[in-house]
């Protein structure tokens, strides 16, 4: 079933102008003229088909990934209002994570609570691409929808300089 990654990022507000999402994927060019990209994927756990966090990575054309953290759903509290009103309990399955099961029209995250990692995204992103996140708070407010088109792509790499 599929995961409904392209609404899950969308509800994170992310400010990149730059962005698609790919299957289960989210890429960014958070600065368009510089090479370096971003790309979001959600971090499986132990257990199959389950998910416990985003995996968040820079990557460089050439060079490959240059840095990854996994932010979890846990720290986080993405879960925490969700997880309490159905009593889960902390080391007990399903707990601060979501899988690919889910009724029909209804997401497999639902009941997150995507602030907090929203938070730890500006603070990481902040560190490779300043200066991303002022236009948003400056600007006009961008809607809450992932865009399908590619980023643009970088003067040079098909050169392979």
């Amino acid at each position: 079933m599929s995961l409904q990654a392209a609404q899950f990022f969308a509800e994170l507000c992310l400010p990149f102008h730059d962005c698609t999402t790919v299957g289960n994927t989210y890429f960014a060019a958070p600065n368009p003229s510089a090479p370096l990209r971003l790309r979001i994927d959600f971090a499986e756990t132990i257990h199959a088909d389950t998910y416990g966090g985003l995996r968040v990575a820079v990557v460089h054309p050439d060079r490959g990934e240059i840095d990854a953290v996994v932010l979890s759903f846990l720290d986080h509290q993405t879960f925490h209002r969700r997880d309490e009103a159905t009593d889960r309990r902390p080391n007990t399955k399903g707990y601060a994570t979501f899988d690919k099961y889910h009724l029909p029209g209804r997401p497999p995250w639902e009941g997150a609570v995507t602030t907090g990692l929203r938070d730890a995204l500006e603070k990481y992103t902040a560190v490779w691409f300043p200066g991303s996140w002022a236009a948003r708070r400056q600007g006009p407010v961008i809607e809450n929808t992932v865009r399908t088109a590619p980023g643009a792509p970088v003067a040079g790499a098909a050169r392979g300089r």
